[in-house]
This record gives structure tokens, sequence and C-alpha cells, in this order.
């Protein structure tokens, strides 16, 4: 029995697919199948029903991959012990970060924090709330990045930044003269939509949630992607909601669409760092927080009159 196979039927248990799983953790598929084909001939049982799809692990199964977690977990616990063990931040440090914030906020601190810590591996990847705080449950993630609170017990949150909205329309909109933008204004307006599962989607609805109850007709699109939406708006299509941080590399001088701020209180999102809460890369999480926060604008240090939206 190796550590191998147990991540192996433990990805099969996630994926339920034996294809899907060895593609998700790059290895063949034939090459997965006959490590587990092994590890139930070594246990004489079999972990998983193959004749159902998608693929279900056996009551016995279930039991195993259940240890087997427990084990794989243990076994990160013992290589952090020996990595953190003079202090030194190394290893690897894997961050699960929401699409609303990844591609705005990653640039901001990345080099900073490469420069000062080069012995930790970075490895991000780009997913769902729901996602991150699975990977933060099953330790396949070692920090998560994301918006909105996460009622988990084995979670810990903590406030990185306030991050303002911004009103981002098209050149023709009828809001464009205004010089700030109002809660109320929303009420009027077609509001361009994330797809359902992000949580920026959510809380613009929550924003504009007597446009959603009087008309739904008023919310025409959804994507999944901002720079989506703002094609849109650029293309004369009415507006939509940016997060501040996607809005620092651009010039108004050469758009074809208007960038409105909201008067105070500011319609905002809180940015949060979720971990578990017994976990040996503290340090590297306190590192990884005090360098984003170094490095975020100075406008983000200076809001004070801000009404937070949590779904």
């Amino acid at each position: 029995m190796t550590l191998t196979q147990l991540s192996y039927i433990v990805a099969v248990d996630k994926y339920r697919h034996f294809a899907t799983a060895a593609e998700k953790i790059y290895v063949t598929q034939p090459t997965l199948s006959m490590q587990i084909h092994k590890l139930e001939e070594q246990l004489g049982v079999k972990i998983f029903d193959r004749s159902k799809s998608p693929v279900v692990p056996t009551e016995i199964g279930e039991k195993i991959i259940r240890q087997a977690k427990e084990i794989l977990r243990e076994s990160r616990n013992l290589e952090d012990l020996a990595q953190f063990s003079d202090g030194k931040l190394q290893g690897t440090f894997r961050v699960g970060i929401i699409p609303t914030v990844a591609p705005y906020l990653i640039p901001v601190f990345l080099r900073d924090f490469v420069k000062s810590y080069p012995d930790v591996e970075l490895v991000f990847s780009e997913q769902l709330t729901n996602e991150v705080v699975r990977g933060l449950a099953d330790d396949s993630l070692d920090l998560g990045i994301i918006a909105t609170p996460a009622e988990q017990s084995h979670l810990h949150l903590e406030e990185l930044f306030v991050e303002p909205f911004i009103g981002y329309l098209s050149l023709n909109h009828p809001l464009a003269e205004k010089k700030t933008l109002s809660v109320d204004d929303l009420d009027q307006q077609n509001i361009w939509l994330l797809n359902e599962g992000h949580c920026f989607r959510d809380q613009t609805i929550k924003l504009c949630k007597q446009v959603r109850e009087k008309n739904d007709s008023m919310i025409r699109f959804q994507s999944g992607n901002l720079e989506t939406l703002k094609k849109l708006v650029e293309q004369n299509f009415g507006m939509t909601l940016l997060p501040w941080l996607a809005l620092q590399a651009f010039d108004q001088n050469c758009s074809e669409a208007i960038v409105k701020e909201f008067a105070d209180p500011v319609p905002s999102r809180k940015i949060r760092l979720a971990y578990s809460r017994e976990f040996l890369k503290q340090n590297i999480i306190r590192a990884f927080a005090e360098v984003i926060r170094r490095n975020l604008p100075e406008e983000l240090h200076q809001i004070d009159d801000v009404m937070v939206i949590d779904e």
C-alpha cells in the first residue's frame, strides 16, 4: 500500500470517473486503474462499484477512502513539520482564489512575494467560492482568497481589504452625465451579470434587489468573465459593476466606456483570507497577507464610508 495509491482512490472518489480523475492528477488512466486494482487485491475488497455511472464507492470503500484522506492529511503534516523545522519559509503553498479577484490582485503583489520568499513555490488555482471551500476542507488547498463569509467551523476567516464597486457605463448610457452613482440608480437601469456561482454576481443582485423584483427582463445577459461584460458595455450596451482593482490599468482617454464611482456610502465587498484553524503554514500565511497589504494601492487604505455587500 502506498500514499500514491491512496491519493488515486481519493481522486476517483472526488471526480467519480476514472478518466477525469486521471486527467486532474496528471497520470494516465491505465496507471491509475492498475494501481487502484493492486490496492483492492492487497486489501481483498472492492473499493469502487464500476458497474454504475458515475462510479461510486462500495460500502467498505467509503470507509477506506475516509481513512485514506486522514492518512494523506497526516503525511502532508509530516512534510510541513520537516519544511518548517528551521523557521525558514519554504515549500509549496497552494492558493485558491476566486475569478473576480485573481487577475487583478495577483499582479499587484506577486513580484514582491517571489523576491522576498524565493523558496516558497506558489501554486494558484482560480476557482469559485464553493470550490475553494471544498479545497480547504479536503486539504488540496492551503489558503483561499474569497469575497463572502464561509460559515464552516473548520475555517478561519481574516479580512484582507475592502474593495469598492465601480460603475462601468456605455457612452450613451442615461447615467453617463451623473457625477457619481447612487445605489438608487441601480433600480432603473439594465445591468450585465456574471454567471451563477460567482459571489460578485450574488452581491450585485443583492445590491439591485428591487430591479430583479420589479422586472426580471432587466437582467439580459450573463457571462463567466468580467472582461466579457466590459466588452459589451464598450459596444454601447448598458452597464455593469466591476470591482475597484479591475480598473487600475484602465485608461479613460482610450476607452469606449465611462467609469463612475459611487457616492458615500460606497457599496463594497470584503476580500478575505480563508484557511484551516489548525494549520502548520501559519508563518507563510502571515507573510502572504503582509505582502499583499503593503502592495495594495493607497486608495484602498483610505476607504471610510462604505456599505459592505455580503451574501
